[in-house]
């Protein structure tokens, strides 16, 4: 499938979750949203749960790009400050898959939880490797469960981003980035 029919697909599944979430959606709706034929959601994706499911993967997939191409040999603190500077500018970009993201997460059982599971760990890892790097660096406070905090650190960047997009629009991102970043600052030393 071409980059730019997935695109379209993924725009239009956002736009359209807004209003109904996910389960109230068909195909045709997705489709017509889009501007392209159902045979080709029907040919790419075999379902709608099929095409829901590889639209998760793709937004997953642009957001990881982008916490990936924040990563640099700089200061891990500064590398922390670029992620969530760029999940910021993404959920300002996709606020829809912010919220699909958190809603099927908490829904027990989400009939896409499984796919989201496996890309939410996607997304951890990531951040988690900046967090190491600070542990390492010996920056850390001793007994720092790595995992549980890159897993808060995510967390934090998206509801943060959530809260910033319904209850604080006026709010800058750099301000916003820098509140985040408060919080991280008191947890890695200097």
């Amino acid at each position: 499938m071409r980059e730019a029919t997935k695109q379209k697909l993924f725009e239009a599944t956002l736009r359209l979750s807004a209003s109904r979430g996910l389960v109230g959606l068909t195909v045709d709706d997705i489709a017509t949203e889009a501007g392209v034929a159902k045979g080709t959601v029907y040919y790419n994706f075999g379902s709608k749960d099929g095409l829901i499911d590889g639209l998760l993967r793709y937004g997953v997939d642009l957001a990881a790009g982008r916490l990936r191409a924040a990563v640099s040999d700089a200061d891990p603190l500064t590398v922390i400050e670029a992620q969530i500077d760029v999940t910021l500018a993404f959920i300002a970009e996709y606020p829809g898959f912010s919220q699909i993201l958190v809603s099927e997460l908490w829904r027990t059982p989400g009939q896409w939880h499984d796919t989201l599971a496996l890309l939410r760990e996607e997304l951890i890892s990531i951040v988690k490797d900046q967090l190491q790097r600070l542990d390492d660096a010996g920056r850390l406070p001793a007994g720092v469960a790595i995992p549980t905090a890159a897993a808060g650190l995510f967390g934090t960047m998206l509801v943060v981003a959530l809260d910033w997009q319904v209850f604080q629009p006026g709010r800058t991102r750099d301000e916003v980035r820098d509140a985040v970043m408060v919080l991280v600052r008191g947890l890695g030393r200097a």
